[in-house]
């Protein structure tokens, strides 16, 4: 890339990996993330490895975006005044710890912000909302669970619609009100926090896109995975192209000199 990329900041799964007995920890994010915003964003991926909250108002002066990504684990329910359902599921409490309070300070300082999936989740809880831990238990949802035992590109192909409000972002980005998505989620929205907005709805009525309302900048979520390979995808190329829109005019902003005070007509 000859000129400066917009720097797009992704945070860190923390994993324990390797064999039972011997694991060690590890921060990881996934791949199909990162080139998501490499390749269809023409931007740079970077992760600070261990920043936490203290962190992040100084951290975000140097990003130009924020891309929460999706996650094997899930928000722990003491966000949202909730015990735990299902022990056996991943957690990761750095992470919300970093997150939480990362959605709250872009939201602050218009910062772009692009949820997806855990992403979606976490600016949902840490505005207030709520989560079905078990969506597929509750009466009327579907099971938005991804099919186990097929192939990867089976699990992130097209399985259900989702229905846009007409006018809206999506429904421009997807040039419908309607667009097929694929679904690979345990849990989804209970409660939507109120100063989000709904734009797009599962055929069951769970919410699957809103809106940060009165954002000064980007700030969408979507519940499927637009990042799997969006270059290919019309739709989900868009979605990222707006976003990358966003960064770049954070970016133009960011490197423009701050003149101090009393320092016109200084000698």
């Amino acid at each position: 890339m000859n000129n400066p990329s917009c720097l797009v900041w992704l945070p860190a799964d923390h994993r324990l990996l390797g064999e039972e007995g011997h694991q060690m920890p590890f921060l990881v994010l996934g791949d199909k993330y990162a080139r998501a915003v490499q390749v269809g964003m023409k931007a740079q991926p970077v992760v600070f490895a261990l920043a936490s909250a203290q962190h992040v108002p100084q951290l975000l002066g140097l990003v130009d975006g924020v891309l929460l990504t999706g996650s094997p684990s899930n928000v722990h329910p003491s966000h949202f005044n909730e015990q735990v359902a299902d022990p056996s599921l991943p957690l990761d409490g750095e992470r919300d710890t970093l997150t939480l309070a990362l959605v709250r300070a872009c939201v602050e300082q218009g910062v772009p912000l692009l949820g997806i999936c855990r992403g979606f989740q976490e600016i949902n809880v840490a505005l207030g909302g709520s989560l079905h831990q078990r969506v597929h238990q509750q009466p009327g949802l579907m099971d938005h669970r991804e099919p186990m035992g097929r192939s990867v590109e089976e699990q992130y192909a097209p399985q259900h619609e989702v229905i846009f409000e007409a006018g809206s972002v999506f429904a421009n980005w997807a040039g419908s009100t309607r667009a097929m998505v694929n679904s690979l989620h345990g849990q989804g929205i209970a409660r939507l926090a109120p100063s989000l907005r709904a734009l797009g709805h599962a055929p069951d009525g769970l919410v699957e896109a809103f809106e940060v309302r009165g954002a000064q900048s980007f700030a969408y979520a979507v519940q499927w995975h637009p990042e799997w390979r969006c270059w290919e995808t019309p739709f989900y190329a868009a979605i990222f192209e707006a976003f990358r829109k966003a960064c770049e005019a954070r970016r133009v902003r960011r490197s423009q000199p701050i003149e101090l005070p009393g320092s016109l007509g200084a000698a």
